[in-house]
């Protein structure tokens, strides 16, 4: 550790997003900013915890950044039982929020698990006529899903996606697409839920770093209950 790095010491334990300006992690040593690095959560081993930095911050920004999500106001999640999705259903029912998910109909359970007040399935033709009009939707799914989402937010609403910019068709809505950034604050707020047992990471598979291919085409593929 550098002579000038105080936040962390040599032999911590520490967990973080990279920056995408740099070379990515996947490999067996990275050099990482120290500004970027907090302590991994002590109640969780180092696979758990590396399931949590880009996920969680996405889900965190993605409703408290971007979607300006408060305590009471409805919030619809697509995608809620997904990598990014079931850490933003924990963190919007955390919040104070009624939570409504989507998911495929292998993961329904699994999205109300997590604490979503409703659950339906993302595939159904009849979608927007079951949810009444949310003060937010947050979009981890892309595709028609974000496209019909449109006509699921009330007026002065919210949409937010991680997935994909929203086609021209969804104008003139409050709309914002956004790519996470690394956060040492939030990643030890994060670190705090998960050790007081109010946020866990669900794993939906693990690969050896000789397996990268497979784990990306994982990452792509869809009914996933977790992270990769």
């Amino acid at each position: 550790v550098a002579c000038d790095v105080a936040t962390v010491a040599v032999g911590a334990a520490v967990y973080a997003l990279t920056d995408f300006g740099r070379d990515g992690a996947a490999a067996a040593y990275a050099a990482v900013p120290a500004s970027l690095l907090a302590p991994k959560p002590s109640t969780l081993d180092h696979v758990a915890s590396a399931a949590i930095p880009l996920a969680a911050l996405s889900a965190w920004q993605g409703l408290f950044d971007h979607g300006r999500l408060e305590e009471g106001e409805r919030v619809l999640i697509h995608g809620a039982a997904g990598g990014v999705g079931h850490f933003a259903t924990q963190l919007a029912r955390w919040r104070g929020a009624h939570v409504i998910g989507t998911a495929s109909p292998g993961s329904l359970d699994a999205a109300r698990a997590f604490g979503a007040h409703e659950v339906l399935d993302g595939r159904d033709a009849r979608l927007e006529e079951a949810i009444a009009p949310v003060d937010l939707v947050f979009d981890t799914v892309g595709g028609e899903l974000l496209v019909r989402s449109r006509a699921m937010v009330r007026p002065g609403g919210r949409l937010v996606s991680v997935a994909e910019e929203a086609p021209p068709t969804v104008a003139p809505i409050d709309f914002t697409y956004f790519v996470v950034e690394p956060n040492r604050e939030q990643l030890v707020e994060i670190a705090r839920l998960v050790d007081e047992g109010t946020l866990r990471p669900a794993i939906d598979s693990v690969f050896r770093l000789s397996e990268a291919p497979a784990a990306f085409e994982r990452v792509m593929a869809g009914g996933k209950r977790g992270k990769v």
